[in-house]
């Protein structure tokens, strides 16, 4: 539901609804085995890269390795109702971002004719505020991270453990894999992958899958693609003729051409039963919970294939949801997932190590 075009009294409405705080008791509940499971999954990630790297001899992120394009633009936050005034969007403003398209997977050479989840990051700079603990915490800079589907298969720490290992070991025998998926209580949600409508970037929407803190509250966001241009390609899906690189031959054709515009939305958390926060495998129902529009993405023309920006980016840029404001902080167990304890070295450690990159 996009309510970017809602009247006063809808907006009045929205402000009166009982959101809940994000430091609220019952919001985060850390289940027994968690840390185990998570450092499993980092020794399984820094295994995927070392076989690509086997592969390619070049090392990549342990997902959303293939780059489709990259492009800058401003992300220009809105004059929002009190309720929406949370964090980075708590008063009108401009920021100049950097922003990445991907394929999810953690093959850099996924032909883009097979459907996936695509990915979309966004470095949000010049942001200032008390920051969470990182590495590069004195840098000011935003990361927001997207992914096509609204629902994360890897949904907690333990299923991500146990999916993750099913792919490593069947991930060449679709039907040995499929058999092990079925088996599953969550089929549905781990096949659905597989079945994604493969269309245009520009014309696709992108989630934060996860919840996050919004302020004072918790919330999810999305990417919705504005304009009519945009809106227009939606039809436009990949065929088995188009060729292996076709969504970012797609991609540099946009952009060459015209402008790109997105509307940033919010999806606050109000029934914790109905919005698991520790459980990123359910969608949170727009029509109950509507999303919220603060913020715009524009993109002006621009070559969305620069090599020399694309090599920078893949071997020393890392998208970290745990760098940022803490007002935005990530939350739930797939969220913790991605803050790999002390103990295992980070996936961007690991590229950059294999990679000879100081």
């Amino acid at each position: 539901m996009d309510i970017s075009n809602r009247g006063v009294d809808d907006e009045a409405k929205l402000a009166d609804r009982n959101y809940i705080r994000w430091d609220a008791e019952g919001v985060e509940k850390i289940p027994e085995g968690e840390e185990e499971d998570i450092k499993a999954v980092a020794e399984m990630i820094n295994a995927i890269q070392k076989a690509q790297w086997n592969s390619h001899r070049h090392c990549y992120s342990g997902t959303h390795a293939r780059t489709q394009g990259l492009v800058k633009g401003k992300l220009i936050v809105h004059d929002n109702p009190t309720h929406l005034k949370q964090s980075l969007f708590d008063r009108p403003a401009e920021y100049p971002v950097v922003c990445r398209y991907s394929s999810e997977p953690g093959d850099p050479g996924l032909d883009d004719r097979i459907p996936q989840p695509r990915g979309f990051a966004m470095k949000v700079f010049n942001v200032h505020g008390e920051m969470l603990s990182s590495p590069a915490s004195d840098i000011p800079t935003q990361d927001i991270e997207f992914n096509s589907t609204p629902a994360l298969d890897l949904a907690d720490a333990k299923t991500t453990r146990e999916i993750i290992d099913l792919r490593i070991k069947y991930g060449n025998n679709q039907p040995e894999l499929y058999k092990q998926l079925e088996a599953r209580k969550d089929t549905e949600l781990q096949k659905y992958r597989d079945t994604v409508r493969n269309t245009h970037l520009e014309s696709t929407r992108q989630y934060s899958q996860t919840a996050y803190r919004f302020g004072d509250y918790v919330a999810k966001y999305c990417l919705v693609p504005s304009s009519e241009t945009q809106k227009k390609l939606y039809e436009e899906t990949v065929k088995p003729a188009d060729g292996s690189d076709i969504l970012s031959r797609w991609l540099q054709n946009f952009h060459h051409e015209h402008d790109a515009e997105y509307l940033l939305q919010f999806q606050l958390c109000e029934n914790l039963e109905d919005q698991p926060v520790e459980y990123a495998g359910k969608v949170w129902d727009p029509e109950k919970y509507p999303w919220q529009t603060v913020a715009t993405l524009v993109v002006p023309k621009q070559d969305s294939f620069d090599w020399e920006l694309k090599n920078f980016w893949e071997d020393q840029i890392r998208v970290d949801p745990w760098h940022g404001l803490k007002t935005l902080q990530p939350m739930g167990g797939p969220n913790r997932l991605r803050k790999v304890g002390e103990s295992h070295p980070p996936y961007s450690r690991l590229r950059l190590s294999m990679n000879a990159v100081d």
